[in-house]
């Protein structure tokens, strides 16, 4: 094996075979974005700098060079400051990892890395729905078809867990806990990391209904939510379910539904939203949601201005009275980058 291969190429494969699958447990969708970034690094360093993957030194990726990639992603691939600092990211994460192994090699690389600065992002508020909004949605799918009764169930499912789609399509029988007081659903989040979610028992109830609909009771390891051509479903499959009732509601209910886009996440804001105005402690909604930090939590569960509003408004009336008025790779791309 050569020097170079050793340098960067031999380290970069190690990073997404061993390290980060076995060392820092990452899921795969989390590693295939890693991925990209490095695919559109070495699609740079060929059609711009001339030189093939195989032959990248660490000393090839300077400050210079670096800068230029980041401009690179901007104008040419036409990607917004946001994916860029997602990219820029990927490859921080990656040149620590090469420079604890390799120091004298690597050190241009990371001392580049942490002189290139991130992209400022306008804060975008989140697209987060009401309680009518929710109820509205909720009551579109026609459950006399069997793709309306799913569909209904599975956005109740969506919207009562706060699930990432992911979660939607892992979640199988044996993952519903009930009982005459009280039910539960076990979901496997990010890392394969389990995490058990109180649900209503009306909801428990209805998914049981929907298993036993299905005739797969008996069958533990069956995935509740299938497609009309998998016995699983695809997150792209989840997600174009919630999208086909977020456009039938935008035309049903023009006076509803306001903002200009409502992506998947939405409803996980959503939830986190609806969970935060009704009291619930934020160490909670986190581990609801799964999240590793608060922080995170934080940023998913941000009130409405209505109900900022309206907790502030409470707030003054109690205090000073009611009369406060308020208001695709190439072929040179190695095998290890490739999606699988």
């Amino acid at each position: 094996m050569s020097k170079r291969k050793i340098e960067f190429m031999s380290l970069l494969e190690d990073y997404f075979e061993s390290y980060l699958p076995y060392s820092r447990g990452l899921s795969h969708n989390t590693i295939e974005s890693y991925k990209q970034s490095f695919m559109l690094l070495l699609r740079f360093m060929r059609d711009v700098k001339g030189i093939e993957a195989d032959d990248i030194r660490f000393s090839n990726l300077d400050f210079d060079t670096l800068l230029e990639f980041f401009n690179w992603l901007e104008t040419e691939r036409h990607c917004k400051s946001v994916t860029r600092n997602q990219r820029l990211s990927a490859l921080s994460a990656f040149s620590e990892y090469a420079q604890n192994r390799d120091f004298d090699a690597a050190s241009v690389f990371r001392s580049a890395i942490i002189k290139i600065p991130l992209k400022r992002v306008g804060k975008k508020a989140r697209a987060v729905f009401s309680r009518d909004e929710i109820k509205a949605l909720l009551a579109l799918p026609d459950e006399s078809y069997e793709t309306g009764l799913r569909d209904k169930v599975l956005l109740s499912f969506m919207y009562a867990t706060g699930a990432r789609a992911q979660e939607i399509c892992d979640f199988t029988v044996n993952g519903l806990h009930i009982n005459d007081n009280n039910a539960s659903v076990t979901l496997i989040g990010k890392g394969s990391k389990t995490r058990q979610v109180g649900i209503s028992l009306d909801l428990a109830r209805t998914i049981q209904k929907y298993i036993r609909h299905r005739h797969i009771e008996g069958y533990p390891n069956k995935h509740v939510f299938s497609s009309q051509t998998h016995e699983q479903m695809t997150i792209s499959c989840v997600e174009g379910i919630y999208k086909k009732y977020v456009n039938i509601a935008k035309e049903k209910y023009p006076d509803m539904f306001l903002k200009d886009s409502y992506p998947p996440h939405s409803m996980r804001h959503s939830t986190a939203s609806h969970l935060l105005e009704a009291g619930v402690d934020i160490v909670t909604i986190k581990n609801i949601l799964g999240h590793v930090s608060v922080q995170t939590t934080q940023i998913y569960a941000e009130m409405s201005q209505d109900s900022v509003d309206k907790k502030l408004k409470e707030w003054n009336d109690t205090w000073f009275g009611s009369k406060v008025d308020m208001k695709e790779p190439k072929k040179d791309i190695p095998d290890f980058l490739k999606r699988r």
